[in-house]
């Protein structure tokens, strides 16, 4: 690999990983940056969710404070990203990814109207209430984009947040902390299923994911101290942009 591509790896890392803790949306970075490289887009995927997973450890590290008393949440969420990335990442590695392209924008853009739009659904649905939703509601919804992260997962912190936004009664910054809890585990379950089934670039990982680790943890530090009404609509944004993207440029 050149000097130039490892700077480009290394550079998307820690931006990707810096993005992932404060909205959500990194392997947008990053992705694109091993496509540059010549990796098939296959590889790419797979490759960057092995790079992505220590950002998302350093996120959860930059958010421990917040995430000090909200343990009894953490259960659940923690269940449906194990079974969700778990069937994710087997449906990537035995179906073609052809038709998913599809799916993916779809599901981006209806989380950032759930979380554009949250105080109106809030009056149709009602104010979240402490544990009111969480297996009817909020597994499912957590399960399903799980299973989405583990089978691409460009934006899964946007989907996953807004899933939060509707189901648990807090700040969003807080929801913030309990989301890079779901992308760690999911994306945990993910790099042990590809590191040992999937066509990995390992020089690439080497590479990004000691970098992800430090965005992931400025990344988190940053979030803490955003206004949150300027946190939701920068999530939002982000959430269309890459939609628009994946809808130019496919997946």
């Amino acid at each position: 690999m050149s000097p130039g591509y490892v700077l480009l790896i290394a550079v998307a890392g820690i931006l990707g990983g810096a993005v992932n803790s404060i909205a959500g949306g990194g392997s947008l970075i990053l992705f694109p940056a091993m496509l540059a490289t010549g990796m098939s887009p296959l590889t790419a995927n797979v490759t960057n969710s092995m790079a992505t997973w220590p950002g998302y450890a350093g996120g959860v590290l930059g958010f421990r404070s917040e995430l000090a008393d909200q343990r009894n949440r953490l259960r659940p969420l923690m269940l449906a990203a194990i079974l969700g990335s778990t069937i994710g990442c087997i449906l990537l590695l035995v179906t073609p990814a052809a038709a998913f392209k599809w799916v993916v924008p779809p599901l981006i853009l209806l989380a950032a109207a759930l979380l554009a739009f949250q105080p109106t659904i809030k009056k149709f649905v009602g104010e979240p209430r402490e544990g009111g939703r969480i297996w009817t509601v909020q597994f499912p919804a957590t399960t399903a984009a799980a299973i989405y992260g583990g089978y691409f997962g460009a934006a899964l912190g946007v989907i996953v947040l807004g899933v939060l936004a509707v189901t648990v009664p807090d700040t969003l910054r807080r929801l913030n902390a309990l989301k890079g809890v779901v992308s760690f585990v999911g994306g945990t379950v993910s790099a042990l299923i590809f590191g040992v089934f999937g066509p990995v670039n390992w020089t690439a990982v080497l590479i990004a994911a000691p970098a992800a680790l430090v965005g992931g943890y400025l990344g988190a530090r940053i979030a803490r101290h955003v206004n949150e009404t300027a946190l939701r609509w920068s999530v939002v944004g982000l959430g269309i942009a890459i939609a628009v993207y994946l809808l130019i440029k496919g997946v």
